[in-house]
Parts: structure tokens; C-alpha cells; sequence
């Protein structure tokens, strides 16, 4: 029997196991809306906007693993969601995305709402679509979420016409698909093991380097056991963070620009450098030709081209991070490796790494008069017991966020590390708390963030989805702030947000539970009232507005160059809001662009 494009839709994201997709209607794609609302195996989540729906899928694929699926109309509802494909091609995370698309007899002839979604997602995907036959249809889904989730994942964007979701054809899915060019590899090179792991028994000041591609490849009991057999350190990127856990001794937490002193400096003088799912980037590395000077380099990434793409590995290994680790620590494990001997061969290097910790721990002063945002994740951190699928927006919260919620599983950690999309964060956690409606859902965020996404506070009521927004609110653009204090003279162009709008009364505007904390002392009792409250909850946290981010790596510098406070000549008064900085004439003019 034939069906409709829209009814093969349905039924091939049923085959795919989807529960949940993220959308918004659209007159192209109206008849896959109508048949959606026909079925009961698949709940569509209506958005207020797209970009969030994307990054709901975005939360949702993160926290769970599996595929996100948004479901769009053409023009203007695809152009929309490019920021989402775009995060989620920079953060390797495996999303769907289906965009309607005007009839196929009129694609070129600037119809109403016609974009070309393919020519304008091509970059910002790892594979993209347009069917044009609905005979097509059901094979290019398969192949969608098949690469999506598949090697190292990412966006695949279906673009489907209008015609093609009302014709009718057979419906006949594939149980798997071979796609010529495409064979992703699993197992690493024995020989590239066995040289690692000789390298590794060798070592005197070694250190793991763990990026996101351990989080998605489900590696972190790899991870512990590779570091409690050989006694080495861990340090984790933005996104790599979960993957070990941040309160266990070995864990030096986050590394780069705002990583722990203890952390740069361990990588700066590593002799071995195990880069485990990382890519190298220019945050974490600061200036390139000075990173890891002593080091060798073991990579393993299951994407080839990420391998020596920016910084050269002695000893590159191509596969999937899980297995490639299970047989590393086999080979470990078959080596002539004493546990004691190693412990007592690593005992100087861990202490070195110590004494690092100790000179130069994170630190920030709370008084009784304003509220420190390292204060409140602090704070946050004790009353959750460590246990919260964090999602966070993009600034300095984020930052301090990645310092002090030391997180202790993956899949717990969301935030948008690649691209740095403010906004991200409340539907992210939208999307999370949706695949998980019994777990605590936090989403850490600031005004400026939060403004970027809000109107899917009614989603959140809607759905009755219980997550926590943590607004760290200083009025201003942190990061944006910080920077033009350090090198751009404390002028402030366009960092000051001026007015605000009140977020508790926001809040209830939209049918959901507001709190304020304007001071130190009422930090604590709102947090606890926003946890217990078992609704969605606005908690609205008045902080320092000039509270800056240390350690920081500046523009170019390498990581042992780290500022660890405010220099001498930056001068903080908070006079009527004020914030001056006195710059020695002989300074002027050797700031960094």
C-alpha cells in the first residue's frame, strides 16, 4: 500500500526510535504537522522560535546520546536554525534536522518563503539533502540518522519539498545502509597501541588530555581505568568536561584560558601528552609554537582529519575513543608494568602538580555586601550534592560554571563550546529536562544570554518541564567587560546592558515561579527554595558587575603566561557605577587589538 511522504516521515523517525522533536509549523510542511498530530508514538514540542528548537534537540542529543530532531518550514524557519547546525557542527553533535521546502517545480523561481537550504547549511552540516522524489524519501532518513550518529557526529540537514510530503509511494525502510566513502573506523592500529602504550610506561611527567569526543563515545570508564592503572593526570576541555570525574585526585579540571594554573603549567612541562577525543583548539592551546614544548603527543580521534589539522602527534591512532582506550589498557595491562613501580615513578610528578594547586588555587573574596557569581556556583555545587544535568549559556558564568561545578558524570555538562552561542542554555536545558523529566535540570545563565532565548519560558510551563534557571545578573556583558578592562582601556562600548527588565515579574508573565537574591545573604535561601520547588523556577541573582574570570591565557599568549588577578593599573571603583582603570601613559598604545 502506498502512504504520503508525510506518513513515511512518521513512520521512519518510529523506526529510528524517536520520541521527541522539536518544531515549528509552517505552510510547507503542514502536512507532515497534520499527520504528526494523528499519531501518539512521537510528541512534537512546539517552539516559540526555531533557533531554539534547535538547541533543544542540541540539550536533548547531548544529554542522551541519541540523535536531536527538529522539524522546520522553509525560508525564513530554516535560516533560523543555522546558528543550531552551526553549534552542532563546531561541538560534534549529532542532530536532524528536517526543513520544508517550497514544491520542486518552483525551486529556483524565488518562491514565497523559498530559500536554498542545502547551498546555505553545506557548511554547517556533515551531510545535507534535498529529496525530490518521495520514492527517495525513506532511505534519506535512514542515511541521516546513520551519519548524524555515526564517526564523528554531527548535523545532517533532509530538506523536504511539499510535493514530495503529499505524493504516495511504497514504504520500504532499510535495516542498514552503505554509503560508498563512508566507513568510519573503530579499531585503532595494534602497532599505534603498542608504541603508545611503551611510551606511556616510559613517561616520567605525563598527562591526559580529554575532549568531547570521550563524552560521545561513552568512554569515561576507559578514561578512569587508563588513569588509575598508569597514575596520570586528567584534565578536560569545555566540552570534554564529565568525562572523569572533577572531584577525583587525579582530575586537574578544565585547561586553556581559563583553566587552573596547576592544570596550564602540568601541560606546559608534560613530557607525554595523551590527547584522547580533542582537537586542539586555540582556547585550549593559547599560542600554538609554545604548547606542550617537552612534550610527545599521542592522539586518538576516530576523525582522521582532526589529527595533526593543528598541533603534530608523534603517535597518531585512528579510531573510536572507547575502544581504542579498552585496548590500550590491555596492552598496559600485558606489559612488563609494575602498579607499585609505576605509582612510585609518577609519585614526583603528581606532587609537582600539587604544589602547583597549592601556590595558586582558584580563589575570589565574598563580602557581606555583594554577591561573587564564583560564590553562587559554589553554593549551587553543595546544595545539588554534585548531582544536576548542568546546561549553561556563553560568558563568564560559563566560565566560573566550568571552574566550580566540578561535574562527575558524562552527559551532564551542556554547553556550546565551538561556536560560543549565548542563548544556547535555557533551551538546551529545555531539551534535556524533556529526555529526562525526573532528573535535576539546571541551566546556569546570564541576562544577556538569557534575553537571547527567553520566550521559551512558555514552553517550559507548557510542559510542565521542572528546570532551574540560575540568571547570574550583573547588568552587563562579563566577558565583553573583563576584556575591554584588560586591553581595550575600561571603555565600555556596548558592554553596559542599561535597562533590564524586572525577571521576576518576566517570570510570572509567562506562569512561572520567579525569585531574587540581591545580596550575599539571600543567595543561599533562594537557591534552596528554586531546588525544592518542583516547577520550572526563574532565580533571578544579583552579582558583581566587575567581578573578573582568573586564571585568564590573554590573546596569544602561551599557557604558562597566565594573568591570576587584576593587574596593578587596573583600578576598581564602583562610585555611581563607575569602574575606572588608570592607564600609565607609557602603556598607551601596546594594549592588544
Amino acid at each position: 500500500m502506498k502512504i504520503t511522504g508525510a506518513e513515511i516521515f512518521c513512520e521512519s523517525l518510529r523506526r529510528e526510535g524517536v520520541k521527541t522533536v522539536f518544531g515549528l509549523p509552517g505552510g510547507v510542511v503542514l502536512k507532515i504537522f497534520d499527520v504528526l498530530c494523528q499519531q501518539k508514538d512521537i510528541e512534537l514540542v512546539l517552539t516559540r522560535h526555531e533557533q531554539g528548537a534547535a538547541h533543544m534537540a542540541e540539550g536533548y542529543a547531548k544529554a542522551t546520546g541519541k540523535a536531536g530532531v527538529v522539524l522546520v518550514t522553509s525560508g525564513p524557519g530554516m535560516t533560523n536554525i543555522v546558528t543550531g547546525l552551526a553549534d552542532a557542527y563546531m561541538d560534534s553533535v549529532p542532530l536532524v534536522a528536517f526543513t520544508g521546502q517550497v514544491s520542486t517545480d518552483l525551486i529556483g523561481n524565488d518562491a514565497f518563503q523559498e530559500a536554498d537550504n542545502v547551498g546555505i547549511s553545506r557548511p554547517c552540516t556533515k551531510h545535507n539533502v534535498l529529496v525530490k522524489d518521495v520514492k527517495d524519501l525513506a532511505l534519506a532518513i535512514k542515511e541521516a540518522f546513520y551519519i548524524a550518529t555515526s564517526g564523528r557526529p554531527g548535523p545532517v540537514l533532509v530538506d523536504i519539498p511539499k510535493d514530495v510530503s503529499t505524493a504516495k509511494a511504497e514504504f520500504i525502510y532499510p535495516d542498514k545502509v552503505t554509503l560508498r566513502g563512508y566507513n568510519p573506523a573503530v579499531d585503532g592500529s595494534k602497532n599505534q597501541i603498542k608504541l603508545a602504550a611503551e611510551e606511556i610506561m616510559k613517561a616520567k611527567k605525563p598527562m591526559i588530555y580529554v575532549g568531547g569526543g570521550a563524552v560521545f563515545s561513552d568512554a569515561a570508564d576507559e578514561i578512569k581505568e587508563l588513569a588509575e592503572i598508569t597514575q596520570i593526570p586528567v584534565t578536560m576541555t569545555l566540552m570534554g568536561l564529565g568525562s572523569f570525574p572533577g572531584t577525583h585526585p587525579l582530575s586537574l579540571g578544565m585547561l586553556g584560558m581559563h583553566g587552573g594554573y596547576w592544570t596550564n603549567m602540568a601541560m606546559h612541562h608534560a613530557d607525554l601528552l595523551i590527547a584522547v577525543g580533542a582537537r586542539f583548539d586555540d582556547r585550549v592551546t593559547g599560542k600554538l609554537d609554545a604548547f606542550c614544548p617537552e612534550a610527545r603527543v599521542i592522539h586518538i580521534d576516530i576523525d582522521p582529519t582532526s589529527i595533526k589539522k593543528t598541533f603534530h602527534a608523534h603517535i597518531p591512532i585512528v579510531g573510536d575513543v572507547k575502544t581504542v582506550l579498552r585496548q590500550m589498557n590491555v596492552a598496559l595491562r600485558s606489559l612488563d608494568g609494575n602498579p607499585k613501580e609505576m605509582q612510585s615513578r609518577r609519585a614526583p610528578w603528581l606532587k609537582q602538580v600539587g604544589d602547583w594547586r597549592k601556590t595558586h588555587p582558584l580563589t575570589y573574596k565574598q563580602d557581606d555586601k555583594i554577591t561573587k557569581p564564583q560564590y553562587v556556583i559554589e553554593k549551587l555545587f553543595e546544595l545539588t550534592n554534585h548531582d544536576a544535568i548542568v546546561a549553561t549559556d556563553v560568558g563568564q558564568h560559563q566560565m566560573f560554571a566550568a571552574q566550580y561545578f566540578k561535574g562527575s558524570r558524562p552527559r551532564t555538562w551542556l554547553t556550546s563550546g565551538g561556536l560560543g552561542t549565548m542563548g544556547f542554555g535555557f533551551p538546551a536545558a529545555i531539551g534535556a529536562q524533556k529526555a529526562f523529566p525526573d532528573r535535576l535540570v539546571l541551566c546556569i545563565t546570564s541576562e544577556g544570554s538569557f534575553q537571547m532565548n527567553l520566550q521559551e519560558l512558555v514552553v517550559a510551563a507548557e510542559h510542565k518541564l521542572p528546570v532551574k534557571i540560575v540568571l547570574l545578573n550583573n547588568g552587563v556583558h562579563g566577558m565583553v567587560r573583563q576584556w575591554q578592562d584588560l586591553f581595550y582601556e575600561s571603555r565600555y562600548s556596548a558592554s553596559l546592558l542599561g535597562k533590564m527588565p524586572d525577571f521576576v515579574k518576566l517570570a510570572d508573565a509567562y506562569g512561572i515561579a520567579g525569585l531574587r537574591a540581591l545580596k550575599p545573604a539571600e543567595v543561599e535561601p533562594v537557591l534552596k527554595e528554586g531546588l525544592k520547588h518542583k516547577g520550572p523556577v526563574l532565580m533571578d541573582i544579583h552579582t558583581d558587575p566587575f567581578e573578573n574570570c582568573y586564571p585568564m591565557i590573554p590573546a596569544g599568549g602561551a599557557q604558562h603566561e597566565m594573568m591570576l588577578e587584576d593587574p596593578p593599573e587596573l583600578e576598581i571603583t564602583r562610585k555611581g557605577g563607575s569602574h575606572k582603570r588608570k592607564v600609565d601613559e607609557e602603556e598607551k598604545g601596546v594594549l592588544p587589538a
